[in-house]
Protein backbone atom coordinates (compact mmCIF):
# COMPACT_ATOMS: atom_id res chain seq x y z
CA UNK A 1 0.00 0.00 0.00
CA UNK A 2 1.47 3.42 -0.81
CA UNK A 3 1.91 6.15 1.96
CA UNK A 4 0.43 9.35 0.75
CA UNK A 5 2.79 11.04 3.39
CA UNK A 6 6.00 9.54 0.65
CA UNK A 7 3.97 10.84 -2.60
CA UNK A 8 5.26 14.18 -2.09
CA UNK A 9 9.40 12.98 -2.83
CA UNK A 10 8.56 12.25 -6.48
CA UNK A 11 6.18 15.66 -6.98
CA UNK A 12 8.29 17.92 -8.97
CA UNK A 13 10.73 20.11 -7.34
CA UNK A 14 8.84 23.85 -6.46
CA UNK A 15 12.41 25.29 -6.95
CA UNK A 16 13.63 23.24 -10.14
CA UNK A 17 10.09 24.54 -11.58
CA UNK A 18 10.51 28.17 -10.62
CA UNK A 19 13.71 28.08 -12.69
CA UNK A 20 12.12 26.59 -15.38
CA UNK A 21 9.60 29.41 -15.03
CA UNK A 22 12.22 31.74 -14.95
CA UNK A 23 14.04 30.73 -18.36
CA UNK A 24 10.83 30.40 -20.12
CA UNK A 25 9.90 34.05 -19.10
CA UNK A 26 13.20 35.12 -20.09
CA UNK A 27 12.80 33.98 -23.49
CA UNK A 28 9.66 35.18 -23.43
CA UNK A 29 9.85 38.70 -21.96
CA UNK A 30 13.75 38.93 -22.40
CA UNK A 31 14.97 42.55 -20.65
CA UNK A 32 13.08 43.28 -18.29
CA UNK A 33 14.84 45.01 -15.68
CA UNK A 34 17.91 45.72 -18.38
CA UNK A 35 20.41 48.84 -17.77
CA UNK A 36 18.27 52.09 -18.08
CA UNK A 37 15.20 50.44 -16.52
CA UNK A 38 13.62 52.09 -13.48
CA UNK A 39 14.76 48.97 -11.48
CA UNK A 40 18.11 47.77 -12.51
CA UNK A 41 18.01 44.00 -11.81
CA UNK A 42 21.80 43.98 -11.56
CA UNK A 43 21.96 46.67 -8.64
CA UNK A 44 19.43 44.54 -7.18
CA UNK A 45 20.60 40.93 -7.76
CA UNK A 46 24.03 42.52 -6.54
CA UNK A 47 22.47 44.13 -2.91
CA UNK A 48 20.76 40.29 -2.53
CA UNK A 49 23.49 38.57 -2.89
CA UNK A 50 25.24 40.63 -0.11
CA UNK A 51 21.96 40.08 1.86
CA UNK A 52 22.38 36.08 0.96
CA UNK A 53 25.64 35.38 2.60
CA UNK A 54 25.17 37.82 5.09
CA UNK A 55 21.79 35.77 6.20
CA UNK A 56 24.21 32.33 5.60
CA UNK A 57 26.82 34.03 8.16
CA UNK A 58 24.13 34.89 10.50
CA UNK A 59 22.87 30.96 10.62
CA UNK A 60 26.34 29.78 11.64
CA UNK A 61 28.12 28.88 14.70
CA UNK A 62 31.37 29.72 15.28
CA UNK A 63 31.83 27.12 18.28
CA UNK A 64 29.74 24.35 17.32
CA UNK A 65 31.93 24.32 14.03
CA UNK A 66 35.34 24.09 16.02
CA UNK A 67 33.54 20.77 17.92
CA UNK A 68 32.63 19.05 15.35
CA UNK A 69 35.40 19.32 13.70
CA UNK A 70 36.20 15.98 15.90
CA UNK A 71 35.42 13.25 13.60
CA UNK A 72 38.33 15.07 11.11
CA UNK A 73 38.56 12.62 8.94
CA UNK A 74 34.94 11.79 7.43
CA UNK A 75 34.83 15.84 7.10
CA UNK A 76 38.33 15.49 5.47
CA UNK A 77 36.75 12.92 2.85
CA UNK A 78 33.71 14.87 1.99
CA UNK A 79 35.68 18.26 0.74
CA UNK A 80 38.60 16.53 -0.85
CA UNK A 81 35.74 14.64 -2.57
CA UNK A 82 33.89 18.11 -3.12
CA UNK A 83 36.69 20.19 -4.64
CA UNK A 84 39.33 18.07 -5.74
CA UNK A 85 38.05 14.48 -6.89
CA UNK A 86 35.58 16.02 -9.27
CA UNK A 87 37.82 19.01 -10.95
CA UNK A 88 40.86 16.58 -11.02
CA UNK A 89 37.99 14.00 -13.11
CA UNK A 90 36.82 17.22 -15.11
CA UNK A 91 40.30 18.23 -15.85
CA UNK A 92 41.18 14.73 -17.40
CA UNK A 93 39.30 15.67 -20.53
CA UNK A 94 40.96 19.64 -20.96
CA UNK A 95 43.02 18.59 -23.70
CA UNK A 96 39.98 17.52 -25.71
CA UNK A 97 38.17 20.90 -25.33
CA UNK A 98 40.96 23.65 -25.08
CA UNK A 99 40.96 24.29 -28.91
CA UNK A 100 37.45 23.65 -29.42
CA UNK A 101 34.23 25.49 -29.89
CA UNK A 102 32.38 23.74 -27.02
CA UNK A 103 34.98 25.13 -24.37
CA UNK A 104 32.95 27.62 -22.92
CA UNK A 105 30.45 23.97 -22.60
CA UNK A 106 33.43 22.24 -21.02
CA UNK A 107 34.35 25.07 -18.64
CA UNK A 108 30.52 25.07 -17.50
CA UNK A 109 31.41 21.54 -16.33
CA UNK A 110 34.41 22.26 -14.64
CA UNK A 111 32.43 24.85 -13.09
CA UNK A 112 29.90 22.75 -11.75
CA UNK A 113 32.69 20.30 -10.64
CA UNK A 114 34.47 23.39 -8.47
CA UNK A 115 31.48 24.41 -6.53
CA UNK A 116 30.66 23.65 -2.93
CA UNK A 117 28.57 21.12 -1.87
CA UNK A 118 24.36 21.20 -1.23
CA UNK A 119 23.07 22.69 1.77
CA UNK A 120 19.79 21.64 3.02
CA UNK A 121 19.09 18.89 0.61
CA UNK A 122 22.52 16.89 1.77
CA UNK A 123 21.31 16.99 5.43
CA UNK A 124 17.45 15.89 4.42
CA UNK A 125 18.63 13.00 2.32
CA UNK A 126 21.06 11.94 5.20
CA UNK A 127 18.49 12.46 7.78
CA UNK A 128 15.87 10.14 5.66
CA UNK A 129 18.78 7.46 5.27
CA UNK A 130 19.75 7.50 8.45
CA UNK A 131 23.33 8.75 8.80
CA UNK A 132 25.77 10.52 10.26
CA UNK A 133 23.09 13.64 10.22
CA UNK A 134 25.94 16.17 12.63
CA UNK A 135 28.58 15.70 10.15
CA UNK A 136 26.42 16.00 7.11
CA UNK A 137 24.96 19.56 8.71
CA UNK A 138 29.04 20.71 9.90
CA UNK A 139 29.70 19.40 5.98
CA UNK A 140 26.95 21.30 4.19
CA UNK A 141 28.40 24.27 6.24
CA UNK A 142 31.84 24.00 5.93
CA UNK A 143 31.60 23.24 2.37
CA UNK A 144 29.68 26.92 1.72
CA UNK A 145 32.62 28.24 3.49
CA UNK A 146 35.72 26.73 1.49
CA UNK A 147 34.07 27.14 -1.65
CA UNK A 148 34.10 31.38 -1.30
CA UNK A 149 37.70 30.88 -1.68
CA UNK A 150 38.71 27.79 -3.28
CA UNK A 151 35.88 27.67 -6.42
CA UNK A 152 36.94 31.31 -8.21
CA UNK A 153 40.83 29.75 -7.26
CA UNK A 154 39.91 26.80 -9.71
CA UNK A 155 38.03 29.03 -12.12
CA UNK A 156 41.12 31.63 -12.72
CA UNK A 157 43.20 28.63 -14.05
CA UNK A 158 41.08 29.03 -17.32
CA UNK A 159 39.30 32.55 -16.56
CA UNK A 160 41.40 34.67 -19.35
CA UNK A 161 40.34 31.98 -21.76
CA UNK A 162 36.68 32.32 -21.17
CA UNK A 163 36.04 35.85 -20.18
CA UNK A 164 38.02 38.05 -23.06
CA UNK A 165 38.83 41.28 -21.46
CA UNK A 166 37.29 41.44 -18.22
CA UNK A 167 39.56 41.59 -15.49
CA UNK A 168 39.77 38.48 -13.02
CA UNK A 169 41.49 41.27 -10.14
CA UNK A 170 38.43 43.25 -10.23
CA UNK A 171 36.07 40.04 -10.45
CA UNK A 172 38.09 38.89 -6.97
CA UNK A 173 37.35 42.20 -5.17
CA UNK A 174 33.90 41.66 -6.52
CA UNK A 175 33.44 38.62 -4.63
CA UNK A 176 34.96 39.85 -1.48
CA UNK A 177 32.81 43.03 -1.49
CA UNK A 178 29.67 40.79 -2.36
CA UNK A 179 30.07 37.50 -0.91
CA UNK A 180 33.45 36.94 1.36
CA UNK A 181 32.23 40.52 3.55
CA UNK A 182 28.93 40.18 4.11
CA UNK A 183 29.48 36.58 5.13
CA UNK A 184 31.98 37.40 7.76
CA UNK A 185 29.31 40.25 8.98
CA UNK A 186 27.20 37.72 9.26
CA UNK A 187 29.40 35.50 10.88
CA UNK A 188 30.34 38.22 13.53
CA UNK A 189 26.74 38.72 14.30
CA UNK A 190 25.67 35.40 14.85
CA UNK A 191 25.89 36.01 18.70
CA UNK A 192 23.36 38.50 18.55
CA UNK A 193 21.03 37.66 15.88
CA UNK A 194 21.81 33.61 15.05
CA UNK A 195 18.50 32.46 17.52
CA UNK A 196 16.17 34.94 15.39
CA UNK A 197 18.04 33.80 12.15
CA UNK A 198 17.92 29.56 13.12
CA UNK A 199 14.05 30.67 14.55
CA UNK A 200 13.44 31.93 10.78
CA UNK A 201 15.47 29.71 9.16
CA UNK A 202 12.54 28.69 6.52
CA UNK A 203 11.82 32.25 5.37
CA UNK A 204 15.11 32.79 4.79
CA UNK A 205 15.22 29.68 2.52
CA UNK A 206 12.93 30.90 0.56
CA UNK A 207 14.53 34.24 0.24
CA UNK A 208 17.71 32.24 -0.87
CA UNK A 209 15.46 30.63 -3.81
CA UNK A 210 14.17 33.98 -4.72
CA UNK A 211 17.46 35.79 -5.00
CA UNK A 212 18.11 32.18 -7.20
CA UNK A 213 15.42 33.08 -9.72
CA UNK A 214 16.09 36.48 -10.26
CA UNK A 215 19.95 35.18 -11.26
CA UNK A 216 18.65 32.65 -13.17
CA UNK A 217 16.30 35.44 -15.04
CA UNK A 218 18.70 37.77 -15.88
CA UNK A 219 21.73 35.66 -17.05
CA UNK A 220 19.53 33.94 -19.70
CA UNK A 221 17.48 37.07 -20.58
CA UNK A 222 20.70 38.69 -21.42
CA UNK A 223 21.78 35.60 -23.50
CA UNK A 224 18.68 35.22 -25.35
CA UNK A 225 19.02 39.35 -26.61
CA UNK A 226 22.61 38.39 -27.85
CA UNK A 227 21.28 34.92 -29.38
CA UNK A 228 24.00 32.93 -26.99
CA UNK A 229 22.05 30.06 -27.54
CA UNK A 230 21.00 29.92 -30.91
CA UNK A 231 24.48 27.81 -32.37
CA UNK A 232 24.06 25.09 -29.77
CA UNK A 233 22.06 22.55 -31.59
CA UNK A 234 19.49 20.26 -29.75
CA UNK A 235 21.76 17.26 -29.70
CA UNK A 236 24.58 19.27 -28.21
CA UNK A 237 22.29 19.59 -25.12
CA UNK A 238 21.61 15.72 -24.74
CA UNK A 239 25.38 15.03 -24.93
CA UNK A 240 26.21 17.47 -21.72
CA UNK A 241 22.93 15.81 -20.07
CA UNK A 242 24.55 12.66 -20.54
CA UNK A 243 28.23 13.76 -19.59
CA UNK A 244 26.74 15.59 -16.57
CA UNK A 245 24.76 12.33 -15.52
CA UNK A 246 27.96 10.54 -16.24
CA UNK A 247 30.10 12.55 -14.01
CA UNK A 248 27.81 12.39 -11.04
CA UNK A 249 27.79 8.63 -11.37
CA UNK A 250 31.47 8.24 -11.42
CA UNK A 251 31.74 10.30 -8.33
CA UNK A 252 29.07 8.41 -6.99
CA UNK A 253 31.16 4.70 -7.24
CA UNK A 254 34.29 6.31 -6.13
CA UNK A 255 32.94 8.09 -3.19
CA UNK A 256 31.35 4.81 -2.18
CA UNK A 257 34.64 2.96 -2.42
CA UNK A 258 36.60 5.41 -0.84
CA UNK A 259 34.36 5.16 2.17
CA UNK A 260 35.13 1.43 2.12
CA UNK A 261 38.47 1.84 1.51
CA UNK A 262 38.84 3.85 4.46
CA UNK A 263 36.54 2.00 6.80
CA UNK A 264 33.83 3.97 7.38
CA UNK A 265 30.68 2.97 9.68
CA UNK A 266 27.46 2.73 7.62
CA UNK A 267 26.45 6.04 9.02
CA UNK A 268 30.03 8.13 7.68
CA UNK A 269 29.54 5.99 4.72
CA UNK A 270 26.01 7.18 3.71
CA UNK A 271 27.15 10.72 4.79
CA UNK A 272 30.15 11.15 2.82
CA UNK A 273 28.67 9.56 -0.74
CA UNK A 274 25.82 11.69 -0.07
CA UNK A 275 27.15 15.03 0.79
CA UNK A 276 30.32 14.47 -1.54
CA UNK A 277 28.62 13.43 -4.63
CA UNK A 278 26.05 16.75 -4.61
CA UNK A 279 26.51 20.11 -5.66
CA UNK A 280 24.91 23.31 -4.68
CA UNK A 281 22.66 25.13 -7.28
CA UNK A 282 22.08 28.40 -4.85
CA UNK A 283 26.03 28.79 -4.72
CA UNK A 284 26.56 28.13 -8.50
CA UNK A 285 23.79 30.71 -9.21
CA UNK A 286 25.02 33.39 -7.52
CA UNK A 287 29.20 32.95 -7.78
CA UNK A 288 28.21 32.69 -11.51
CA UNK A 289 26.93 36.26 -11.42
CA UNK A 290 30.10 37.46 -9.65
CA UNK A 291 32.32 35.14 -11.48
CA UNK A 292 31.42 35.64 -15.02
CA UNK A 293 30.03 39.43 -15.32
CA UNK A 294 30.67 41.01 -18.35
CA UNK A 295 30.50 37.44 -20.67
CA UNK A 296 27.48 37.60 -23.04
CA UNK A 297 27.66 33.56 -22.09
CA UNK A 298 27.41 33.02 -18.67
CA UNK A 299 24.34 31.60 -18.73
CA UNK A 300 25.64 28.54 -20.40
CA UNK A 301 28.06 27.83 -17.28
CA UNK A 302 24.44 27.71 -15.43
CA UNK A 303 23.48 24.66 -17.87
CA UNK A 304 25.30 22.02 -16.10
CA UNK A 305 24.41 22.64 -12.62
CA UNK A 306 20.73 22.87 -12.98
CA UNK A 307 21.00 19.13 -14.66
CA UNK A 308 22.92 18.01 -12.37
CA UNK A 309 21.00 19.50 -9.35
CA UNK A 310 17.85 18.43 -10.45
CA UNK A 311 19.36 14.66 -11.59
CA UNK A 312 20.87 14.25 -7.81
CA UNK A 313 17.80 15.08 -6.50
CA UNK A 314 15.79 12.73 -8.37
CA UNK A 315 18.57 9.93 -7.65
CA UNK A 316 19.80 10.43 -4.17
CA UNK A 317 16.02 10.91 -3.12
CA UNK A 318 15.48 7.31 -4.19
CA UNK A 319 18.74 5.66 -2.88
CA UNK A 320 18.06 7.61 0.75
CA UNK A 321 14.23 6.21 0.95
CA UNK A 322 15.53 2.43 0.31
CA UNK A 323 18.42 3.17 2.77
CA UNK A 324 16.39 4.47 4.88
CA UNK A 325 14.08 1.17 4.88
CA UNK A 326 16.69 -0.96 5.28
CA UNK A 327 17.81 1.13 8.48
CA UNK A 328 14.32 -0.32 9.97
Amino acid sequence: MIDIRNIKHFLPDWFIAGIVLMIVLAKIFPGIGAEGSKVDLKTVGKIAIMLLFFFYGLKMNYKQLVNDLKNWKMHLAIQSITFLLFPLIVLAFYPFFIHSDYFELWLGVFFLSVLPGTVSSSVVMVSIARGNVPGAIFNAGISGVIGIIVTPLWIALFFGKASGNVSFASTVIDLIIQILIPFILGLFLHRFWGTWANRNRKYITVYDKCVIFLIVYRSFSESFMNGVFDSIPAYTLLILSGAVIALFFTVYALSFKLSQFLKFNREELITVVFCGSKKSLVHGSVMASVLFTGNSAASLFLVPIMIFHAFQLFYISIVARKMGKEKR
